[in-house]
């Protein structure tokens, strides 16, 4: 008999995946916490040198968070994430792509929230792209290399703000 995990699992689109992962010096509770809270959020999200503009965010099962990420250059992509799944403090689930009903780009990530026995959170994020092709798309844009940012963004936030 095969579980229904194994059975997810062996069903998941290996070649429509991007897998990123961090090792955090912080608790999982906190790092959790700079996901889902409203108020940092915000301050972190999105690669080295970008704002965000919030334009509605409600971090819970169904809600939204609508925003604009804003690049050094002043180009502007209207986003929109809903979140489908928080399991506090081990995981988050939401799509995400444009600020619209019909992106044929939006993507599922899943974050997951490992606690070390040293204090210490590897956090990992598995985006799985609607085809092979998008993905591929989304690595060539510099999704890994923008992903990492965000990541970094993340570290130095939990240092600054939530240490």
């Amino acid at each position: 008999m095969i579980s229904s995990a194994n059975t997810a699992l062996s069903q998941w689109a290996l070649d429509r995946e991007i897998v990123l992962s961090r090792v955090i010096n912080a608790r999982r509770d906190i790092v959790f916490t700079a996901w889902t809270d409203p108020t940092h959020l915000p301050e972190w999200f999105g690669p080295a040198g970008f704002t965000i503009k919030t334009k509605e965010i409600d971090l819970s099962v169904g809600g939204l968070w609508r925003f604009d990420m804003i690049a050094p250059d002043g180009q502007l992509w209207a986003s929109r994430m809903q979140f489908r799944r928080i399991e506090r403090p081990t995981l988050i689930e939401f799509d995400h792509g444009l600020d619209s009903d019909d992106d044929p780009d939006r993507f599922r990530t899943t974050i997951t929230f490992d606690e070390q026995s040293d204090g210490k959170t590897v956090i990992t994020l598995r985006q799985l792209h609607p085809t092979k092709a998008r993905r591929d798309a989304g690595i060539g844009f510099g999704a890994v290399e923008y992903g990492y940012q965000t990541l970094e963004k993340l570290v130095r936030h939990v240092e600054t703000a939530l240490t």
